[in-house]
């Protein structure tokens, strides 16, 4: 669905706006739109970067942004040591610059909309970019859905959106927040300092008013590996299990 979705979506130039640091190794780059469009929290867009001499280097990237508003989209990008794209953002593109884009993507791992059963996110790292984009349109939409978000990050000081997030759990009453750190101690008496496990999944869903109607994982294929098999364990079917992976 996606590669169609793709084959007739049209490239457009769009401006980059602001660019914010989020950690170490992840900026947020947000780019205005020539050409709006409305998309889903969960999905992505194609990058494209072409140089002086025709080489064309293409990724996608996920939207961090809230649908409400979306004249101006947010992408967090993670530098990938080896990677083509991601160095650019980093190291070369300032505000007023264009790229192109195309979008939007994705046709499966797209916030469910309203519903009664709670929404139970499991990412690692920038993992997290589209189920920010969801936790940011619970919070504008205000639909009744609870949500709860386990993130693994190696230390504090690398977790994504992390004082955005502890403001969203002192604010929202049905958002639950819990940091699986791998590298130093949890800090919040609610966290965890170990990689995430079946165990550590049951406990943040347990959080939820009830069991989860549909859990959404996006991380490494490892982590993906873990947390899907936790989220079954939870009695999920297979089928309300949505997964996003990248890298090896």
């Amino acid at each position: 669905m996606t590669e169609a979705m793709a084959a007739t979506a049209r490239w457009q130039s769009c401006a980059i706006v602001e660019i914010a640091t989020r950690t170490p190794a992840i900026k947020s780059v947000f780019l205005r739109l020539s050409e709006t469009f409305d998309y889903t929290a969960g999905q992505h867009v194609d990058v494209r970067l072409i140089a002086p001499n025709g080489y064309t280097a293409m990724r996608s990237y996920s939207i961090a942004s809230d649908p409400s508003d979306s004249k101006v989209i947010e992408l967090a990008i993670e530098r990938l040591v080896d990677g083509e794209v991601s160095p650019f953002f980093h190291d070369v593109a300032q505000v007023g610059d264009t790229i192109e884009l195309r979008g939007p993507l994705g046709g499966h791992f797209l916030w469910p909309g309203a519903s009664n059963r709670p929404v139970l996110l499991i990412g690692a790292g920038s993992g997290v970019v589209p189920l920010m984009a969801m936790i940011r349109y619970r919070k504008a939409s205000a639909e009744p859905v609870p949500v709860a978000l386990l993130l693994s990050s190696r230390t504090w000081r690398e977790v994504p959106f992390r004082n955005e997030l502890l403001e969203f759990e002192r604010s929202l009453p049905d958002f639950a927040l819990a940091l699986a750190l791998t590298r130093e101690p949890a800090t919040h008496r609610t966290d965890f300092s170990r990689r995430i496990d079946a165990r550590m999944v049951a406990e943040v869903a347990a959080r939820l008013p009830e069991s989860p109607g549909c859990a959404f994982v996006c991380g490494s294929n490892a982590f993906v590996d873990i947390a899907a098999d936790a989220a079954l364990a939870l009695g999920l079917e297979a089928g309300a299990i949505k997964t996003e992976r990248y890298g090896a």
